[in-house]
């Protein structure tokens, strides 16, 4: 049977930069547009030329190889002919193979927001398509508030439809813009649409304010639809997108859409497709969502013993997919909820090989379980567990014993009069025979103490030249006067290799160190230093 083509549109580059506190360089927006070209989207829309020095800049060349380079604007101004209006001029002049017109289809925001007349209105939908037809450009009309504006009034909505339709537009694509419309009435409204425009032209872009974004445009697709608008990670205003990724995972791997539609992204391009999930994020140095469908790090994380006991006899019993086709991985998580399959699958992912039975591993699970209750939790802490089982193993060099620190913090006016905070650290280090004392100020009590500790760790000192705290996260365990703190640290290293450590006290200077401190042992380990 031949599948249908469903076409993917991502605006992460335009929609997504609605996203609260997301803010694109130059150089974000070329990156991100390459990782979307190769995984295989139809249609990269790049913002809006004409409306800030940046995305016109974006559009002075065309930034994709295989992917239509789209160009967003506004239909034309009421009152002003094609020619005369300078948004239109701007999207005619970028360099882009397509143009995505956005125009009203609520007859309440025709009158509201544009001042204008239903027809004209009409008029200008019709106007614009057919100019960016002329120069040569593919054409999409994104039809905003269509689903509201079909419920208040549908003839009017349908009319806006039609009209981009007739123009020549090759996608109408209908928009959820308020978010508010549920997946049974998309369904019947892009039905009742397909009358009158073809499925194969028809569109959907939903936002996610009742979080059914990605329900919604599948829905669509049942109703008829055969192209999707989305972003990478679900980036957008308010609530954000329709989630590609998580579109992309479903309509590849699920019998329903697998065999019916065939996508731009291929089974190859889908194993890279956790990796751009997280890249756009490294990109905008956001934290990836931990529990994102198909590519988070705890989609295929398995925790309680009986899970994880029978995922490792056959990961069907609780995968609905396998993780290495999207280029996740499964992990099975030691904590307290856990048996010895957890510890056991847990070792061996990080390359112990023990036998079950192994009195070592029924010792290990009980230290794991008294730290857990100290309030320690290396379900995201792989270098401190690692770190853990070398050392009741007996496999972790002296390396370097800490005698003593001390870190100071003072508040004062500086040369010029103005408050500043000093942070000052002192660490003792006994290195073999050999004890170092360095000291070192930084960007506050952790930072200070982190270079101080790296300022000279005698021989091995060569070896932690590249590390680079990534991030630093806190957490109180248990509340009130006495609450315990726990921090997490990640680092890096030229490699690109990345981990996490974990340390707990009462105290945050205390716990901080102990991060720290297990991160130089675990590089110092993966190094083969002491071997």
């Amino acid at each position: 049977m031949t599948r249908e083509r469903i076409h993917l549109f991502d605006t992460t580059l335009r929609d997504g930069a609605q996203t609260t506190g997301v803010d694109f360089s130059l150089e974000d927006k070329k990156a991100i547009a390459s990782l979307l070209d190769r995984l295989g989207i139809d249609y990269v829309e790049g913002g809006y030329p004409g409306a800030n020095p940046l995305d016109t800049a974006f559009f002075a060349e065309k930034r994709t190889k295989r992917a239509k380079f789209t160009a967003f604007g506004m239909t034309k101004r009421s009152g002003r002919s094609v020619s005369n209006d300078p948004g239109v001029a701007a999207l005619l002049e970028a360099e882009a193979d397509a143009i995505c017109f956005v125009a009203k289809a609520w007859d309440y925001h025709v009158h509201v927001a544009l001042e204008t007349t239903l027809d004209e209105n009409l008029a200008g939908i019709r106007d614009s398509v057919e100019a960016a037809r002329a120069k040569g450009r593919e054409v999409a009309v994104d039809c905003e508030h269509f689903f509201d504006g079909y419920k208040a009034n549908p003839g009017y909505a349908l009319s806006c439809a039609k009209a981009a339709y007739e123009a020549g537009a090759r996608w109408v694509v209908l928009c959820d813009t308020n978010g508010g419309t549920l997946p049974h009435e998309v369904s019947a409204i892009v039905a009742e649409v397909t009358k009158a425009v073809p499925g194969s032209h028809l569109g959907i872009h939903a936002h996610d304010d009742c979080g059914c974004a990605v329900a919604n445009s599948l829905a669509a697709v049942e109703a008829g639809a055969r192209h999707i608008q989305g972003t990478l990670n679900g980036l957008g205003e308010r609530c954000g997108n329709a989630n590609l990724v998580t579109l992309i995972g479903a309509l590849k791997l699920k019998d329903g859409y697998a065999s019916r539609f065939e996508l731009g992204v291929t089974d190859e391009t889908l194993s890279q497709l956790t990796h751009v999930s997280r890249q756009v994020d490294e990109i905008l140095n956001r934290p990836a969502n931990r529990h994102a469908p198909f590519v988070g790090a705890s989609a295929f994380a398995t925790k309680a013993g009986i899970h994880a006991s029978a995922v490792l006899k056959d990961p069907r019993t609780y995968e609905h997919v396998e993780p290495e086709i999207v280029g996740n991985v499964r992990k099975v998580l030691v904590s307290d909820q856990g048996g010895q399959s957890n510890v056991l699958a847990e070792l061996k992912r990080l390359g112990f090989e023990l036998e079950r039975g192994d009195p070592r591993i029924g010792r290990l699970l009980e230290e794991v379980k008294r730290k857990e209750a100290e309030g320690f939790a290396f379900e995201g802490a792989d270098a401190s567990f690692y770190v853990l089982v070398k050392r009741m193993l007996g496999e972790v060099p002296a390396f370097f014993d800490v005698e003593r620190f001390s870190v100071s913090v003072e508040r004062r006016f500086n040369a010029v009069g103005e408050m500043v905070t000093a942070s000052e650290a002192i660490v003792k280090v006994r290195v073999g025979d050999e004890v170092l004392i360095s000291a070192a100020e930084g960007n506050g009590p952790v930072n200070a103490l982190d270079v101080a500790l790296r300022k000279d760790l005698g021989k091995y000192q060569d070896l932690i030249q590249d590390l680079e705290l990534i991030d630093y996260k806190v957490r109180i365990y248990q509340g009130g006067s006495d609450a315990v703190t726990r921090v997490l640290i990640e680092f890096g290293d030229a490699s690109g290799d990345r981990w996490t450590t974990i340390g707990v006290s009462a105290n945050i200077i205390d716990a901080s160190f102990q991060a720290l401190t297990d991160s130089m042992t675990y590089k110092l380990l993966k190094s083969g230093a002491g071997l």
